[in-house]
């Protein structure tokens, strides 16, 4: 996924009710968007260098949307409206080799009345969901780690992807690491117990997980090379 604009490069000052960021520029400070609604844990230190995207569009209320934040020389991604377009790019291009060279890709398909899972591919005969989560946790350098917050939705996603399989679907959930750099994901126990033993009861049933890290720079993001999941 490439940015259509040159991102340009400020200093984060602070985030505030979960929508906004101030950024500290050359000459001035300007009030970006934030295109992520999670915690953001271990991102949002005073001085963090970001990058931002600027959009003239007359409509907006805000001409900045705050696109990276590099932490501990590690840039990550935190737009989170990008995960699935990333995702899309790497399924349609054969980035994620566990599921490539499909016959169709469809975005935001509903399971049942309560699940909509973000892509539902078909290759030959099979039909496969795949689900797909964003990670910028990192507490470890080399560690990428999901969920940042306790997660009832993630919960639920892992429920219906067990269901999926019973009825005859393959299920898969992509852990997309918008974190440069990182070797290893594995799952924030500590965090949120309980998706973590979904987790596992998910793994028991057949959900396969994979975790893929992305490209990161001022001009693109895209999906680079599958990480090991560790414990």
């Amino acid at each position: 996924m490439k940015f259509t604009k040159t991102l340009i490069k400020g200093k984060l000052i602070k985030r505030y009710k979960r929508f906004f960021a101030d950024i500290k520029l050359d000459k001035e400070i300007v009030t970006a968007h934030c295109p992520n609604t999670g915690s953001m844990k271990g991102l949002l230190d005073e001085g963090n260098e970001v990058f931002i995207s600027k959009n003239n569009d007359p409509k907006r209320k805000l001409k900045y949307t705050l696109e990276i934040i590099k932490v501990k020389k590690n840039l990550v991604g935190v737009n989170t409206h990008f995960a699935n377009k990333i995702a899309y790019h790497g399924l349609s291009k054969n980035l994620i080799k566990e599921v490539s060279n499909t016959n169709s890709i469809k975005p935001e398909v509903f399971f049942n009345k309560e699940t909509r899972f973000d892509f539902l591919v078909k290759k030959n005969e099979q039909k496969i969901f795949v689900e797909v989560k964003n990670v910028t946790l990192f507490r470890d350098e080399k560690i990428a780690e999901f969920p940042d917050a306790v997660t009832s939705r993630g919960s639920k996603h892992l429920k219906a992807l067990i269901e999926a399989i019973k009825k005859g679907y393959k299920s898969y959930l992509l852990f997309l690491v918008q974190i440069q750099g990182v070797e290893n994901f594995k799952i924030a126990k500590d965090i949120d117990e309980e998706y973590f033993k979904n987790f596992v009861l998910a793994k028991k049933a057949g959900v396969n997980f994979i975790a893929y890290r992305c490209k990161i720079n001022s001009k693109e993001i895209k999906i680079e090379k599958r990480i090991k999941i560790i414990d």
